[in-house]
């Protein structure tokens, strides 16, 4: 694909310089799905602890509400409290009859209310370069002061193997979501409801997909967030998928349920204790840095610019929880 069809993608790989147009960076630790043809639920939803909330056109809509679900959204974005989350819309695929009219309506409706949009099933960079384009119009059309951002979902065999591509495609570009449940369709793999496999299988069945997204993520310097687990009444299943993404790297984890959104926020911030031991890390080393050593021991074990890195991280997380 030529790149001149591709807007430029961030400038920074560093997390800490990823921010949004407002001016900082946003936390993802949860992301709820709501549908977005349910005002109850809308009105629920931003009443939540999320660091994110989605009101859901696609697959949360049968075919016959998706039109009216677009005033809902758009009535819920204007006239509910948000607070500090984060609003956003789940559009329809941009191979569908709606998506077009979804990003024109909602954005029409909701201007300066609405965040971020998600584009679901995304094959190639051209398909967030046109969704970047749609907007670009729209804002300047509309007069907006603030752009809208992105997040886009890989969950299609041929966007998984584009991953990287795609998440260079725009500057709007927050993050890339790992999409399991439509991905298990397009890989054609044989899992349960809870997107598991359905025999014994050698490892994390899901292992290199979630690496491949993450990787992705990190080198075009945005989030990546993972995948929701539908068995929304287990709890601590909830709980190790999380940890299990949190300790690979992920942001934050999608919550199909309110119950879901405490542990994700829990699970996707350092603790007091990383905090701490960050803290005193930096010091040491700082310290030790000054007098012209570039690698110490501490505590038995090596310490030099890398630890120094993870620190970092471990900070800058703490950050966005407000830590």
């Amino acid at each position: 694909m030529p790149t001149r069809d591709v807007p430029e993608s961030p400038a920074s790989e560093d997390p800490a310089t990823v921010a949004t147009d407002a001016g900082r960076p946003r936390a993802r630790r949860s992301e709820l799905a709501t549908p977005a043809s349910s005002a109850k639920m809308c009105e629920k939803a931003a009443a939540s602890n999320a660091d994110l909330v989605f009101l859901d056109l696609e697959d949360a809509c049968a075919p016959a509400a998706k039109e009216a679900a677009r005033g809902i959204a758009v009535t819920a974005l204007t006239g509910l409290e948000w607070g500090r989350t984060v609003r956003a819309v789940r559009v329809n695929g941009l191979d569908t009859p709606w998506c077009h009219d979804d990003i024109i309506e909602v954005v029409t409706g909701a201007r300066e209310a609405l965040d971020v949009i998600i584009v679901p099933k995304a094959r190639s960079a051209r398909d967030v370069w046109w969704v970047d384009v749609l907007l670009t119009q729209l804002e300047h059309k509309l007069g907006l002061t603030r752009r809208i951002a992105l997040e886009v979902l890989i969950e299609e065999a041929e966007g998984l193997a584009n991953a990287a591509e795609i998440a260079r495609a725009s500057s709007r570009l927050e993050a890339i979501i790992f999409g399991a449940g439509d991905l298990s369709a397009s890989l054609r793999a044989r899992v349960d409801g809870n997107f598991d496999p359905v025999g014994d299988y050698p490892g994390d069945f899901w292992h290199f997909a979630r690496v491949q997204v993450l990787a992705a993520a990190r080198g075009a310097g945005i989030d990546a967030i993972d995948a929701p687990y539908p068995a929304y009444q287990d709890i601590e299943g909830y709980r190790r998928s999380a940890t299990h993404a949190s300790l690979l790297g992920f942001d934050g984890k999608w919550a199909i349920h309110p119950a879901q959104i405490s542990v994700a926020n829990e699970v996707f911030a350092p603790t007091a204790q990383e905090v701490a031991e960050a803290h005193e890390a930096v010091a040491v080393y700082r310290a030790s840095e000054a007098e012209g050593v570039g690698a110490i021991g501490r505590d038995g074990r090596l310490v030099d610019a890398a630890h120094m890195r993870l620190a970092a991280n471990t900070l800058y997380k703490a950050s966005l929880a407000g830590a």
